[in-house]
């Protein structure tokens, strides 16, 4: 009779038992105006994610912005509809992260890390979306040129790697079949596109006619398209740098494209 062998983390899973929290605080929507939601009730922080439930079980995601009144002010990260006075809220005790691991190759994400079809993620870990800009001292100076893989850039404006650059023009010159090329051509090992304020009908035709079944391989995208809450199009810009730095953090050569 063979025996088996259960290796385990005994002390990730601890941490992961002391991050539970056991404890639910939950209050009421006061009033809602415009896109801020005024909450009593509970306590929280600046930063803290909380849940709106409305009927049917919906919940709508929303983070705390300030306070007034003795009340919380929230701003959602999806579409109010449902939410009245005296809906349940549900403070988390937690800020948003994003689940990060190889296995985010080839996914399409949407503006807080979610896979947009509905597909699981192996994390291997979470980044928090809030992160502190690295110390100006610790920063690597631009020592080595970063190949596009376009002839006209390489030739005349060549760029090197940590080096920021930005491509302006008008509409329909070009810009996303540019992104696209580079992602395909560029020695990076892995691109990470943030696709922020993008018209919907945009983001499948540079998925599949810009970026390609080539460029995907080596890519993470995400999406946080311009008819969503302005919120949410902030959270997708810092999501998709969370998880430039966990490649970034692995070793590898990463392009974070916006």
């Amino acid at each position: 009779m063979k025996m088996a062998v259960i290796d385990l983390d005994f002390e990730k899973l601890i941490n992961k038992v002391d991050k539970i929290n056991t404890i639910k605080l939950t209050g009421k929507v006061k009033k809602v105006v415009g896109l801020t939601i005024e909450v009593e009730g509970i306590k929280a922080f600046v930063g803290e994610l909380c849940k709106i439930f409305v009927e049917d079980d919906k919940v709508v995601l929303a983070e705390v912005v300030g306070f007034e009144n003795n009340g919380v002010l929230l701003m959602p990260l999806g579409v109010l509809t449902g939410v009245a006075p005296g809906s349940r809220v549900e403070a988390t005790g937690k800020t948003l992260n994003v689940k990060v691991g190889m296995g985010l190759l080839g996914k399409v994400l949407d503006g807080i890390g979610r896979p947009m079809d509905h597909s699981e993620i192996i994390a291997e870990d979470e980044y928090p979306l809030d992160n502190n800009p690295p110390d100006p001292l610790s920063r690597r100076r631009i020592k080595k040129a970063m190949p596009t893989g376009i002839r006209a850039i390489d030739g005349f404006l060549t760029c090197g790697e940590g080096q920021r650059i930005g491509i302006f023009s008008g509409s329909g010159v070009g810009k996303s079949t540019l992104l696209g090329m580079i992602s395909r051509y560029s020695d990076a090992d892995v691109n990470v596109i943030g696709l922020i304020g993008e018209r919907g009908r945009e983001v499948k035709d540079f998925i599949e006619k810009d970026l390609g079944e080539e460029g995907l391989k080596k890519s993470v995208v995400v999406v946080a398209t311009s008819d969503q809450p302005p919120l949410l199009r902030l959270k997708g810009a810092f999501t998709a740098t969370a998880i430039a730095e966990y490649f970034r953090d692995k070793g590898l050569n990463v392009m974070l494209m916006m």
